[in-house]
């Protein structure tokens, strides 16, 4: 007999289930919320609210799931008939391709040309090149300019190389400025992920001081977790995904290099996916390849951010033992959407999220 599909609005009966070492952990690691909105609809709205979500019934009510990691707070919002709906997997649309097809012909489709120079002068891999960022978040900001001019034509060999240049790049800056050594590398691609260039590229900044207080942040969350508990947050955490079926299936290889990943319980946006090991060495970055290219084609992402959480270069005064290299990605949506996936609520309070987890990882094993 089918096993029925997992839902996210289900995940304190599914952390029931689960074997009691795995429950224990997902109880000290997550807070779960269930609750149920109601209403009542007028006689004028049915026929919309029935064209819109299928029926009336399916409205009046709604099973919402607030999850909150005890140790970051970090948190999100799920509401059953939101993350219920299935999303289009189609890959992106001729008018995107049109559309990106139109801008080639920018300043960094000739870098040598159109874009200035970092002060250590640039760093060249067989499918990109650095620029220095013309208005800097930090001190040293630059950009990883793709030879490719369609931010989405990239392939394992291409993303393995825009990362292994933006570590050559932060090296640079660091023998520039031994102490700018706290790293980020991030990758917005199409304009719904804040991207103001068309053209393919990623930015690397080294900051000066102390990492960034996201960073930051989580490295104490990380640090007080293993005083308390005696044992290492990552390591739990990624075991209460596994237990879940939330894991991202790897190569052996990759598995051996102690490199994982999931979908996230509690994603800052739609679709998160984390990925962690303990450097941004190949095979880190191959999965990360891998996973992209999952994600683009078997999910239907087109628009999204990469966010690296990298441990700074040493001497540094806080304790980064316990700190991997932590790479997160989000969908950022339909670029053809013109309303704004981020409100009030994801800037002040919690994230909604519509995508249920599970559901994404259903996606992600094709």
């Amino acid at each position: 007999m089918k096993q029925p599909e997992k839902r996210i609005t289900d995940l304190d009966s599914l952390v029931e289930e689960l074997p009691p070492e795995e429950r224990e952990l997902a109880g000290r690691l997550f807070e779960m919320v269930p609750a149920v909105g109601r209403m009542e609809v007028p006689d004028g709205m049915r026929g919309w609210v029935e064209k819109t979500f299928g029926s009336v019934e399916a409205v009046l009510e709604q099973r919402i799931m607030r999850i909150t990691d005890r140790i970051t707070l970090e948190g999100t919002l799920f509401n059953e008939l939101r993350a219920s709906r299935p999303f289009d997997a189609g890959g992106g649309s001729l008018s995107l391709k049109e559309g990106i097809e139109s801008t080639k012909g920018d300043p960094f489709c000739r870098p040598e040309e159109g874009t200035p120079e970092d002060v250590f002068g640039r760093v060249r891999g067989k499918h990109c090149t650095t620029a220095s960022n013309v208005a800097k978040y930090d001190g040293f900001h630059g950009l990883i300019v793709f030879d490719e001019h369609d931010p989405l034509a990239f392939d394992v060999e291409k993303v393995v190389d825009y990362v292994s240049v933006a570590l050559e790049w932060l090296r640079k800056a660091q023998e520039t400025d031994p102490e700018a050594r706290y790293p980020f590398l991030m990758w917005n691609c199409l304009w719904r992920a804040g991207s103001s260039v068309v053209h393919g590229h990623a930015q690397v900044t080294a900051a000066r001081g102390a990492h960034y207080p996201k960073v930051e942040r989580l490295r104490r969350a990380a640090v007080a977790y293993a005083a308390e508990y005696g044992t290492d947050y990552f390591s739990d955490l990624y075991k209460v995904h596994e237990a879940l079926g939330l894991a991202i299936e790897t190569s052996p290889e990759i598995a051996r290099a102690q490199v994982s990943g999931f979908v996230s319980l509690t994603p800052a946006k739609e679709k998160e996916i984390v990925l962690f090991g303990p450097n941004l060495g190949e095979p880190l970055r191959r999965l990360l390849a891998d996973v992209l290219m999952r994600y683009t084609k078997h999910v239907g992402v087109s628009s999204f951010n990469v966010a690296f959480y990298m441990p700074p270069a040493p001497p540094s005064e806080e304790d980064w033992s316990r700190f991997p290299t932590v790479v997160r990605l989000v969908d950022r949506g339909d670029p053809g959407n013109r309303t704004s996936d981020i409100g009030a609520m994801e800037l002040y309070a919690v994230p909604v999220v519509s995508s249920d987890p599970f559901q994404v990882a259903r996606f992600l094993r094709g």
